[in-house]
């Protein structure tokens, strides 16, 4: 079954250039021109990924992905954030938003394209039946969700973006190993993608803030020179 794509952009040319190079590639698509039109069109259905342009009429595409991470529903769509700002500072604010990529204005169409094809592959790949628990923590991937406290009769369910994620399985499938930001975008993001490594520190603080809401932050440990790692909490 292809993959539904939603294309968020009030520049028609540049709509009609991505949905083009879309529909070449065997993609389904739909187009919003701002953020109210593209909300009905995910009450109708949800995408598989989101190519999301940064300056829109009426409500940004920053606020709208902060929006989509927010809500359960919408929290693991993965997201393209477009935009002509390509200052480190704005990729911060873009990728702190909820993107998972971040691709600048003027961008190539097959870079676009690889962008895309990386993003549904980390989103689809690397599912396994089985229920991984670390310490305090369970993770089920196939149905996407994360608590903590999973044996107690209420236990409480953390949200994560798709990326953080990926990225807590990576670590709750090696516990205690050192990744370094290369190993992990090379296993979280894969090796074929073009992602900065100052990316892999915005999602590691992302995962760090939502598991510290449920008093876990400190098991995502920096270690200095290295990487990162996630330990056991000690325990009294």
């Amino acid at each position: 079954m292809p993959n539904h794509i939603l294309i968020v952009e009030d520049e028609p040319s540049i709509a009609e250039l991505i949905s083009i190079n879309l529909l070449h590639e065997g993609y389904v698509i739909k187009k919003a021109l701002q953020t109210e039109e593209a909300a009905i069109s995910i009450r109708h259905a949800l995408p598989d990924l989101i190519i999301l342009d940064w300056m829109l009429p009426g409500k940004s595409g920053v606020q709208f992905a902060k929006e989509l991470r927010q809500n359960e529903q919408t929290c693991a769509i993965p997201i393209l954030m477009l935009t002509a700002k390509g200052e480190e500072g704005d990729k911060v604010t873009g990728l702190d938003a909820g993107a998972d990529d971040y691709v600048t204005k003027p961008f190539s169409p097959r870079e676009l394209m690889a962008r895309v094809r990386a993003l549904l592959r980390r989103h689809d790949n690397g599912q396994s039946d089985e229920l991984i628990t670390v310490d305090l923590l369970s993770l089920d991937s196939i149905a996407h969700r994360v608590w903590v406290d999973k044996n107690l009769p209420n236990p409480k369910e953390i949200k994560l973006g798709p990326t953080e994620f990926r990225l807590l399985e990576h670590f709750m499938r090696h516990p205690e190993r050192v990744h370094s930001r290369t190993n992990l975008l090379d296993q979280v993001w894969g090796s074929d993608t073009y992602i900065e490594e100052r990316t892999v520190d915005v999602h590691i603080k992302r995962l760090r803030d939502a598991l510290g809401e449920v008093g876990c932050g400190e098991m995502v440990e920096t270690v200095r020179g290295s990487g990162y790692r996630l330990r056991k909490l000690q325990r009294s």
